[in-house]
């Protein structure tokens, strides 16, 4: 006989009756996906641990309180408490810090291929580095699209959704993103392997 996992609904009832493994198995299924997507808006280890850990405290207030509104998806909601946390940062006018090739925590470094050897993995690094700065270097709207879509792994529907635009704006948003990285990769002679 086979064990059905819980879905998110039932995961937070079992929450609110006191099992506090049901939270922990909400914050596994989703922690990785709303760290990264964090992580890539603020570019600090710190600061993206601190907001990560501020959004689980929103979450578990408003489950307490019942505020919480079973009609969206747990995920995407949760998602867009970190969003505005990260608009929020930036909005205080504080500066987030350089990416130096040298932080100790990559995306990239989650993605892994068995096939490849030493040098196939410097290129790559070095190819991810450049896409990494070229998208750095996009317009606020644009950069926070390609995140979303290629770093988080969110549909252009749920990014719709998170920003509040239309899906066609989200889209768009993209295109214009993609036409502006390979503009800049011919101002600035970059090459990908």
């Amino acid at each position: 006989m086979q064990v059905m996992p819980m879905n998110d609904h039932q995961l937070i009832a079992q929450y609110l009756e006191g099992d506090e493994r049901a939270f922990k198995n909400l914050l596994d299924r989703y922690q990785q996906k709303i760290y990264t997507s964090i992580y890539l808006f603020v570019k600090d280890e710190t600061l993206a641990e601190d907001i990560f850990q501020e959004v689980f405290i929103k979450i578990v207030n408003t489950l307490r309180s019942g505020k919480y509104n079973h009609e969206g998806k747990f995920g995407q909601w949760a998602l867009r408490i970190s969003y505005n946390l990260c608009v929020d940062y930036h909005r205080r006018g504080k500066r987030r810090p350089h990416v130096h090739i040298n932080d100790s925590f990559d995306i990239f470094d989650v993605i892994s291929s068995q096939d490849a050897n030493a040098e196939q993995l410097i290129m790559r690094s070095q190819t991810h580095d450049r896409i990494r700065s070229l998208v750095d270097m996009l317009p606020p709207e644009q950069k926070e699209v390609v995140i979303l879509r290629h770093y988080a792994d969110m549909s252009f529907k749920e990014i719709a959704a998170l920003t509040r635009v239309s899906i066609n704006t989200a889209l768009g948003r993209m295109r214009y993103a993609l036409i502006n990285i390979r503009k800049l990769m011919a101002e600035k002679e970059v090459h990908l392997q």
